[in-house]
C-alpha cells in the first residue's frame, strides 16, 4: 500500500499519532499534511511517553523521512523547541524535512487570535489561540509568510510590511509590541536554523512514490472539524479530510491507496460547538477521568459522550474510509451497558428524527442523540495482545461498529503503549 491517509473521524484526539507510530514502523515517508501545533499527538514508544505537535510521528524511527507538508501552518518558535527536545532527548532529526511552501504563523497572528476570541465573548469558538486562523486567512488573502521567505531578508521585510498594512485597525491596543525590523530579524533567525530542513516536499513525495515506497500522510484534529464540512463554525481552519492529503502534500488523488479513519470507542470534543451525543453526567467525568481526556496541546478538559455512529457513518463517506481503527476501548471496561447513539431527535421538534447527519446548522445544534444499549464487560482488557482474548461482550462491540458504520475494524486499542494495539484477525 504505497499511499495511506490516516484521518481522524470524530472531533480530533482520536489516537492517531499511536496508529501512525505503528505503521511508520514499515513506511519510508510519513507527510503531516494540515493543522499546525495547535493539534497534539501523544504516543507511548518503547516504554517513552513522547508529545509532538508539528513534526510526524515517523520522526522515532531513523531511516524514516519526516516531512511537515506546504498544507501545514508552522510556528517556527515551536517548531525549533520541538526539534531541540528531540535533540536532548537522543533523536535523529536529520530526516525532518519542511515544504518551503508551508505557511508561517508570525506575532501579529498571534495577537490577532486572541483579540479575536475576546471580542467574541460568550460567543467564542473555543481555539486554542494558536493563530492558525489568522495565519490561514493571510494565506487565503495572499498576505502570508512561507518558510522560503524566511532565507530572503529583502522578501521578508516586504510581505511582512504588507501584511501589517491591512491590520493596523485591529493590532492597534498591540502597536507597541509590532517592531517590523525586530520581526524580520527574529524570522531570519529562525530561517537560518531552519534551513537545513526546508525542501521541495512534493518533490520527495513523488519519488517516494514512483519508488513505490510506502508514504504515510498523516492528518490532524478530525473530519468533524473540516473547515468546508464540519460543524462549522465550529472548526478548525483547514480540510483534516483524506481530499485535503492531495492540496496538503501535494499529491494526486491517485496516488492514494488506501485511507485508515481513527475513532475512539466513545465520542470526545475540545472547545465549543454541537455534540449530540456528550454526556453531562458522572458517566461522562467516569469516562474523562478513565481516558485521560484533557488536551495534548492546551491541558483543557475534554467533553466526553457515547459513541456517536451517525456521526461516524457520516465521517466515513466524506473520506471514503476503507478501514477503522478503534482506539481506547479499555476506558469502557466496567460498565455493565454501553450506549451507542444511532439516531438523532429534536431538543425543539417532537417529531423530528433523524439517522442522517444533519446539514443545517440549526438542525444539528439542537440535535439529541438516541440510543440503543449493548452489553458491556467487567474484565480489565489492558494485557490483551489479541482479538481472541477480548471478551465476547467488546468484540460484539466492535463488530457492532463495523456493521453500523460499513467500514471493517482494522485495529483496536486497548491501552496507550503501541503493544496495545491489536489487529483484527
Amino acid at each position: 500500500m504505497p499511499g495511506t491517509v490516516i484521518v481522524g473521524a470524530q472531533w480530533g484526539d482520536e489516537g492517531k499519532g499511536k496508529v501512525i507510530d505503528l505503521l511508520a514502523e514499515r513506511a519510508e515517508v510519513v507527510i503531516r499534511f494540515q493543522g499546525g501545533n495547535n493539534a497534539g499527538h501523544t504516543i507511548v514508544h518503547q516504554g517513552e511517553t513522547w508529545k509532538f505537535h508539528l513534526i510526524p510521528s515517523g520522526i522515532l524511527y531513523p531511516g524514516c523521512v519526516c516531512i511537515i507538508g506546504n498544507g501545514v501552518v508552522v510556528d517556527p518558535a515551536v517548531l525549533c523547541s520541538e526539534i531541540d527536545g528531540l535533540r536532548a532527548r537522543g533523536v535523529d532529526v536529520s530526516n525532518l524535512k519542511i515544504s518551503a511552501n508551508a505557511h508561517v504563523i508570525m506575532p501579529y497572528h498571534l495577537m490577532l487570535d486572541t483579540e479575536g476570541e475576546q471580542r467574541l465573548g460568550k460567543n467564542l469558538i473555543g481555539t486554542t489561540r494558536r493563530a492558525l486562523a489568522p495565519a490561514s486567512a493571510d494565506k487565503a488573502a495572499r498576505l502570508g509568510i512561507r518558510m522560503q521567505d524566511l532565507l530572503d531578508e529583502r522578501i521578508l521585510k516586504k510581505k511582512i510590511t504588507a501584511a501589517l498594512e491591512p491590520k493596523q485597525l485591529s493590532l492597534r491596543p498591540f502597536e507597541k509590541d509590532i517592531d517590523l525590523q525586530a520581526i524580520t530579524e527574529q524570522y531570519l533567525t529562525y530561517g537560518h536554523r531552519l534551513e537545513q530542513h526546508i525542501a521541495d516536499g512534493q518533490q520527495i513525495v513523488w519519488g517516494a512514490l514512483d519508488q513505490d515506497k510506502h508514504v504515510l500522510f498523516e492528518g490532524a484534529q478530525g473530519a468533524l472539524l473540516d473547515i468546508d464540512h464540519g460543524t462549522y463554525p465550529f472548526v478548525t481552519s483547514s480540510n483534516p479530510i483524506a481530499g485535503g492529503a492531495t492540496t496538503g502534500a501535494g499529491v494526486g488523488p491517485r496516488d492514494i491507496d488506501e485511507v485508515w479513519g481513527v475513532t475512539k470507542a466513545y465520542a470526545t470534543r475540545v472547545g465549543s460547538g454541537p455534540f449530540p451525543s456528550e454526556l453531562h453526567d458522572d458517566v461522562g467525568e467516569e469516562i474523562r477521568q478513565k481516558g485521560g481526556e484533557f488536551g495534548t496541546t492546551t491541558g483543557r478538559p475534554r467533553r466526553t459522550g457515547w459513541l456517536d455512529v451517525v456521526a461516524l457513518r457520516y465521517a466515513a463517506r466524506l473520506n471514503s474510509l476503507s478501514a477503522l481503527a478503534v482506539t481506547k476501548l479499555d476506558v469502557l471496561s466496567g460498565f455493565d451497558q454501553i450506549s451507542v447513539c444511532t439516531a438523532y431527535t429534536s431538543a425543539r421538534d417532537q417529531d423530528f428524527k433523524t439517522t442522517t447527519f444533519p446539514y443545517h446548522q440549526s438542525v444539528l445544534h439542537h440535535a439529541v442523540g438516541e440510543y440503543e444499549q449493548l452489553p458491556g464487560w467487567s474484565e480489565d482488557i489492558s494485557g490483551v495482545r489479541s482479538w481472541d482474548e477480548l471478551p465476547q461482550a467488546a468484540r460484539d462491540y466492535l463488530a457492532y461498529v463495523e456493521e453500523a458504520v460499513g467500514v471493517p475494524v482494522v485495529m483496536a486499542g486497548v491501552g496507550p503503549g503501541r503493544e496495545q494495539i491489536i489487529r483484527a484477525p
